[in-house]
């Protein structure tokens, strides 16, 4: 959301009741779990992981289906560069383990920023590099898969913006528009250039060439695409076409998104019923069109109520979250024939009280239970974003720190336990059972 990732970017520089515990004592059982990190639990030693596939609407990995209960820590990769701060790194993957999620999304971009992972078109950190090795390499040792994005559409950590810079630096820009990053053919080239570079890494620590590596559940093209120049669409469609193909042919291994935020385009009768506002359907992107190209396995949709609406109370907001999540479950299950991913959700800490949030989350996960329940495409949700102790420079108003003693975060270990009750434990380490 672009509120929200400026405002970061600017501080940095109803289910079976048989199986749903009560909120309170899970949240005592949870915090008292979570404090323990001496205490081993049996994630010290690698865990050896499948390669996540997808058979029409669900994911699959060794042959069941998959069903996502996962979070975002975009900053995994520029707190592990340095040596003294990769112990949050592992802390924080630890603590996903322990809540029995499955899935991490990061970023695997830094364009041209502090610590960037690339300084300039092709040229790379190879400390920075390092440091993306130590975070896959940390996710395989907890059982953790990351789903890696490729670019941002924001300005935070050099994004589309930083590539026209560099491109006009050269002197080979066709426009100083930002979205020019979709249409100008040097800087698809310098993008390309990106993605061989990061499919074909070999891990420092793993050994393993990322593309052929199981930890890495999918990429991600770039978060949140939006091309306000070419409302029509078709500008961003040819540039995902040309993309999804590229990296197929690359790692024909892998599942490929796009990062999507969900918004009907200007075409579809759906963006006067189900769209947030009217704006929505003039940025460029087109949820079904989009989504249908042959090289997207699988597709994705935020949630953020209150910086799509203005005026409204937390009420409206559940009603539309319920909306939106159903709408594009329906789309999945009988236009798209492919999952759905709910990859970002949260609700300020600001303007809502605890509670209020604890109900957005909760109606979230509830409608991810029962998608997963019926087998349907709602594949899973990635809550935006946890965070461990002592990290305020990267936190928001979504922030979440899991060890802290709130309801909020015993809701996820309450939804790895429904999960498991109906589709079975994803984590070959098993201790967590003992508290579902």
């Amino acid at each position: 959301m672009l509120q929200k990732v400026c405002k970061r970017y600017r501080i940095m520089v109803g289910g079976n009741g048989l199986f749903y515990p009560v909120v309170g004592f899970a949240s005592i059982v949870l915090f008292i779990y979570m404090s323990f990190g001496d205490v081993k639990f049996g994630f010290e030693e690698e865990v050896e992981l499948a390669f996540v596939e997808r058979n029409g609407t669900q994911f699959m990995v060794d042959g069941k289906a998959f069903y996502i209960n996962g979070w975002n820590s975009y900053w995994l990769m520029v707190q592990s560069v340095d040596e003294y701060s990769r112990p949050k790194v592992r802390e924080m993957l630890k603590a996903g383990a322990k809540m029995g999620l499955t899935v991490c999304r990061t970023w695997a971009f830094n364009d041209g920023d502090y610590n960037a992972l690339q300084s300039s078109p092709g040229v790379f950190n190879e400390q920075a590099f390092k440091a993306l090795d130590y975070v896959i390499a940390e996710a395989r040792k907890h059982g953790i898969r990351l789903l890696l994005s490729l670019v941002n559409n924001l300005h935070a950590y050099g994004g589309k913006t930083q590539y026209v810079k560099w491109a006009w630096q050269e002197g080979v820009g066709l426009s100083s528009s930002n979205d020019s990053f979709f249409f100008d053919p040097s800087i698809r080239s310098y993008f390309k250039n990106y993605i061989k570079t990061i499919l074909t890494r070999k891990n420092t620590i793993t050994g393993l060439e990322y593309r052929n590596d199981p930890t890495i559940f999918g990429w991600e093209l770039i978060n949140e695409p939006r091309c306000i120049t070419d409302p029509s669409g078709d500008t961003l469609q040819d540039w995902i076409e040309e993309m999804s193909a590229f990296v197929k042919l690359i790692d024909k291994r892998h599942l490929v998104t796009i990062g999507l935020e969900g918004f009907y385009g200007p075409n579809d009768p759906k963006r006067l019923t189900v769209n947030p506002e009217d704006w929505a359907s003039r940025l460029g992107s087109d949820f079904i069109t989009n989504s249908l190209i042959s090289n997207i396995d699988f597709t994705s949709v935020h949630i953020y109520p209150d910086h799509w609406f203005h005026e409204q109370v937390s009420e409206d907001y559940i009603k539309f979250v319920s909306k939106w999540m159903l709408s594009h479950i329906e789309d999945g299950d009988k236009v798209l024939n492919k999952p759905v991913v709910f990859s970002e959700f949260g609700l300020s800490d600001i303007n809502f009280t605890m509670s209020e949030r604890k109900t957005m989350y909760k109606t979230i996960l509830d409608i991810s239970y029962k998608s997963a329940k019926k087998n349907r495409s709602g594949a899973g949700a990635l809550v935006w974003q946890f965070l461990v102790g002592g990290m305020q420079e990267f936190t928001d108003d979504f922030g979440i720190i899991p060890a802290e003693k709130t309801p909020i975060p015993s809701l996820f270990i309450e939804q790895s336990c429904r999960l498991a009750k109906v589709k079975g434990w994803p984590h070959k380490d098993k201790s967590f059972k003992q508290f579902c």
